[in-house]
């Protein structure tokens, strides 16, 4: 593996390791074990994108042009605040894995539509793999950006194919209404405060 790889694998790993959106709905699907698959593919293939579209110099056009970010800012601002919204029921009312699966389960093209969401909705997103990791990449020699692109991407799918799927060996923690109480208070909190800190950006 080339330094240019591993260093783009080491600095997507520092961006993504972060409760965020897309990190909380993957680890809620995984506990749940429903459609982890699907959800770790698009959430993986989405970043993989976004990553390649940095790379290819479209940061550098974004950040010419902050109104592209803007525009997903406010439809952004409103799905975290309803999702957030959901979170806050859920840990309110009190459900566990063995009382009906914390919460309804999503059928596989609401699943897919929720990580879509998450991703294209979130300028955080768009900013960490389009505008950061392409910046980055464009001090990379000329021949070498390829490798920083796939190392990053390549860390994208390693850290969601984990959380989906090593989720599973906290399901016995999670069999308790008790953490699935905390686990949702938490992520009311982010998604709030990711919607106050798209609406506060201007």
């Amino acid at each position: 593996m080339s330094y240019a790889a591993v260093q783009g694998f080491a600095t997507s790993a520092a961006l993504i390791v972060a409760i965020g959106a897309q990190n909380a709905f993957v680890l809620r699907q995984g506990l749940k074990r429903e459609h982890v698959g699907a959800v770790v593919a698009v959430c993986a293939l989405s970043d993989a994108l976004l990553i390649t579209l940095g790379v290819a110099g479209l940061g550098a056009l974004v950040q010419q042009h902050a109104g592209l970010l803007a525009l997903a800012r406010y439809g952004g601002a409103a799905f975290m605040l309803a999702y957030g919204a959901l979170a806050a029921r859920r840990a309110w009312l009190g459900e566990s894995l063995g009382s009906g699966g914390a919460g309804p389960a999503l059928t596989l093209a609401q699943a897919v539509s929720a990580c879509l969401a998450f991703t294209y909705l979130n300028p955080h997103c768009w900013l960490d793999t389009v505008v950061l990791l392409g910046s980055i990449s464009s001090q990379q020699p000329e021949g070498s950006r390829t490798m920083f692109g796939a190392g990053a991407a390549a860390a994208s799918a390693v850290w969601f194919v984990s959380l989906g799927y090593g989720a599973r060996g906290l399901a016995g923690v999670f069999a308790r209404t008790s953490a699935w109480r905390v686990l949702d208070a938490a992520i009311a909190l982010v998604m709030f405060g990711l919607a106050a800190s798209l609406l506060r950006s201007d």
